[in-house]
């Protein structure tokens, strides 16, 4: 399995990009298209973001054997809908001890019973940026896929969690959302 992974937006690429907005801070410019690329693509489109895939972080065993369970492969082809959400959490985020930063996703946030519930209509991956360089724009970029019909779920999930304790710790974040495109009938 590819650990790295760039996010290139400009000119080419499968996903068309309907939307680029940013939710808290910095936005990211607008671009046509996006793609998902296996490895290093350095210079890249109007902008490119890296990240690694990596071990779960914040996760008991159970939890990650449900997640196991749960979540489906990316590239399914019913899921022509997608969204990357680069975020960037505060000093304060990372001045916590890991057990207290897994009290606030968990204990107080519900992120990981959250994500459960959207389960397995919505796809997710996230990727480590942080552990690249401390020059990364976001720390997270997180990728998500589903079906056209599952649109209302993955915004249910995307509310719950901005309403969320962690989201006090979001000092950057983006969200642009794509559709694969099919050709003219899309």
């Amino acid at each position: 399995m590819d650990r790295l992974w760039t996010f290139s937006a400009g000119a080419d690429g499968p996903w068309r990009i309907d939307d680029v907005r940013a939710v808290t801070g910095a936005p990211l410019p607008g671009a046509p298209r996006l793609d998902r690329i296996a490895g290093e693509a350095p210079g890249a489109g109007l902008w490119s973001l890296r990240g690694i895939t990596s071990n779960e972080r914040y996760v008991t065993r159970d939890e990650k054997q449900a997640l196991a369970a749960a979540t489906p492969a990316l590239g399914r082809a019913q899921a022509v809908c997608a969204v990357l959400i680069p975020i960037r959490k505060s000093a304060a985020w990372w001045a916590l001890a890991q057990d207290e930063r897994r009290a606030v996703i968990e204990d107080q946030s519900q992120h990981i019973a959250l994500g459960l519930r959207a389960l397995p209509a919505v796809a997710r991956r996230l990727h480590h940026c942080r552990d690249l360089s401390p020059d990364e724009p976001f720390d997270f970029l997180t990728w998500f896929e589903f079906a056209p019909e599952h649109a209302p779920a993955f915004d249910d999930l995307l509310a719950r969690l901005r309403a969320s304790p962690e989201w006090a710790y979001v000092e950057r974040e983006c969200e642009v959302r794509a559709r694969l495109d099919l050709g003219p009938e899309n």
